[in-house]
């Protein structure tokens, strides 16, 4: 299939552009309440036709400006030239055509080449909204993505901008920028970002989104180049990336995509990330990327990238989020790239491939996880924290993960004696849950249970329960002992050696709260 031209940027039709979005109340909000909830329903499903009616000439929502745009730009529909203009009238149809966003003439039907839509997250910096440019995608085209397609907002990169740590930086890399978007996330809390991406397609998609957001090279350079070649010699504050992570068979039959596969053999490029990342860190610096890492026969799912953190030198917090075996993780990524089951044959052939490649190095099973690193200020790492939290979480995690480090820090270099003088208070989102058989007195279970971030539920013996219901910031954590110890008619020494090293990872983990 032939590469259609990728967006281009003309200053003052980029900002007529975004005057006549905003204008029109082009925005998620606006166009989910004009699609409705069934049609918005059935889009995520991959379902086009209800879109299509609700925004169809003639209906309610038909002559909205904002319908207008979505059935062009979403939807993939030919629109009338004259219903462009309006949608679009600082613009103007000749001007879209000349940003390299539809093709037509102004008398007639145009059909939009790009796929330009409203975009809407929470991260931890809070709310923002901006318009992403990208290839149309399968439910556009109705044909299998090109190698070279550039991929709009999916859900790895929603995970990744929600699990960003967003306190303030003066310098942020986007390593595998793609079209744009965690650099238009890091441009709310960094001095300046720079973007790289091996694809200069996808570079062009991301200078269009940028500018489309107000965003100059004085915020937000771009660079071309493999992973961190660009950057070579420099040093960042924080770096994040939604890196070609995924394990995919070298041969003829099998597509390689720019926006998913890095040209490595198996998971050789999250490794090179993992253990090489550190050389642009500046100290104290944070790296936050997905990953996919392979989980080879006799091995739990931690050893193989544990070792890597272990190489890196870096303090380290991986999150393990999904686990696929190797049929599951096949069809994961071939109907990703638009086959289907029902084209035999080359379903069979890539099938197979996946399942012969991952064969050739024992590969039980694929992890899917949120890695966070980063260079200690002191030099000698003091966090390896590998966990599996493949149940729900809220969203965003960024600022758990931001505090889990800072309470790492802090419990870390805190004695025992310094832990004792305390005042702590229990998290606001933190409940106890009590199990009882019918007719008994004493509970069997006591659970402490986190209402945000990972959800986590922590089993509470009677003295540790106890602890915690006295943590309102009045009484210091030696206090609490001493009264436990005099409660229970145990030594208060007792008490603090059953009791206190499970506070210093309910601290870590949020549950309780330092002064």
């Amino acid at each position: 299939m032939s590469t259609p031209p990728a967006p281009v940027v003309v200053p003052e039709l980029v900002d007529a552009l975004r005057a006549d979005l905003a204008a029109a109340a082009y925005g998620v909000e606006h166009v989910d309440d004009l699609l409705g909830e069934v049609a918005v329903g059935a889009l995520g499903r991959g379902e086009a036709l209800p879109a299509l009616r609700a925004t169809a000439p003639g209906t309610a929502a038909g002559g909205d400006p904002a319908a207008v745009l979505a059935r062009a730009f979403l939807l993939g529909e030919p629109v009338s030239a004259a219903a462009l203009a309006a949608a679009l009238p600082r613009t103007g149809v000749e001007g879209a055509r000349r940003l390299g966003l539809v093709d037509g003439t102004p008398v007639g039907d145009v059909r939009a080449v790009v796929d330009l839509r409203p975009y809407a997250a929470t991260d931890g910096a809070g709310e923002a909204a901006w318009w992403i440019a990208s290839d149309l995608g399968e439910l556009v085209t109705g044909a299998a993505l090109r190698t070279d397609h550039v991929l709009g907002v999916g859900g790895a990169s929603l995970t990744l901008a929600q699990a960003t740590v967003r306190d303030p930086r003066e310098r942020v890399l986007d390593l595998g920028t793609g079209c744009g978007v965690q650099a238009l996330h890091a441009s709310r809390h960094a001095a300046h970002v720079v973007a790289t991406d091996l694809s200069p397609r996808a570079l062009a998609f991301a200078r269009f989104t940028t500018a489309l957001a107000g965003l100059g090279p004085d915020r937000v350079s771009l660079r071309e180049g493999s992973m961190l070649e660009p950057v070579a010699g420099e040093t960042f504050d924080l770096v994040v990336s939604n890196p070609p992570f995924v394990i995919t068979p070298r041969g003829a039959d099998v597509p390689a995509y720019d926006y998913r596969d890095g040209g490595r053999s198996g998971d050789d490029l999250v490794r090179d990330l993992v253990t090489g990342v550190g050389d642009v860190l500046a100290p104290g610096g944070v790296a936050q990327l997905l990953a996919n890492w392979e989980v080879r026969d006799g091995e739990e799912w931690h050893e193989r990238i544990g070792a890597w953190v272990d190489a890196s030198g870096l303090d380290a917090w991986v999150v393990l989020r999904d686990q696929q075996d190797p049929a599951q993780y096949a069809e994961t990524w071939i109907r990703d790239g638009g086959t289907t089951p029902a084209d035999r044959a080359t379903w069979h052939a890539r099938y197979g491939a996946w399942l012969d490649d991952l064969a050739s190095r024992d590969v039980a099973s694929v992890g899917f996880g949120v890695v966070t690193l980063r260079r200690p200020v002191t030099g000698r790492p003091t966090l390896r924290r590998l966990e599996q939290q493949t149940g729900p979480v809220r969203q965003p995690l960024g600022p758990v993960l931001a505090a889990g480090l800072a309470a790492h820090d802090a419990v870390t270099a805190l004695p025992d004696d310094a832990l004792a003088d305390l005042r702590l208070t229990v998290a606001p989102d933190v409940t106890e849950e009590r199990y009882l058989q019918p007719g008994a007195a004493d509970p069997r279970v006591v659970l402490l249970r986190q209402g945000g971030g990972f959800g986590r539920a922590v089993q509470a013996g009677t003295a540790l329960a106890a602890f915690v219901g006295a943590c309102d910031g009045e009484l210091t954590a030696g206090q609490i002992v001493g009264a436990l110890g005099a409660l229970l008619d145990v030594p208060a020494g007792d008490v603090a050696a059953d009791v206190l090293p499970t506070v210093r990872g309910l601290l870590t983990d949020g549950l309780l709260l330092l002064p």
